[in-house]
């Protein structure tokens, strides 16, 4: 795969001088180190968006909440017998 996309950054020399010391550490260049450890912070903000802990008792309410009867919802069933957009 050919790397098109440019990304482009302006960096005080004592953060280039670390992020190049890190880079060797790992024997890898700068720019695939930049871009190995942003991927992977993008990855755990992403992440931190899905997933949430609970303590046991607020994970029984959540679990009940999920599996709790539906009530009932004439507008919705109205809703559902109509045919959908794309197949009118």
């Amino acid at each position: 795969m050919s790397k098109t996309a440019p990304i482009n950054m302006r960096v005080e020399p004592d953060q280039r001088a670390l992020l190049t010391k890190a880079a060797a550490l790992l024997n890898k260049d700068r720019s695939a180190f930049i871009l190995d450890v942003a991927c992977r912070e993008a990855e755990n903000v992403l992440l931190d968006q899905r997933l949430f802990q609970l303590s046991k008792g607020q994970f029984e309410d959540f679990e009940a909440a999920l599996t709790a009867p539906i009530p009932e919802n004439a507008n919705l069933k109205a809703l559902l017998k109509e045919a959908p957009p794309w197949g009118k």
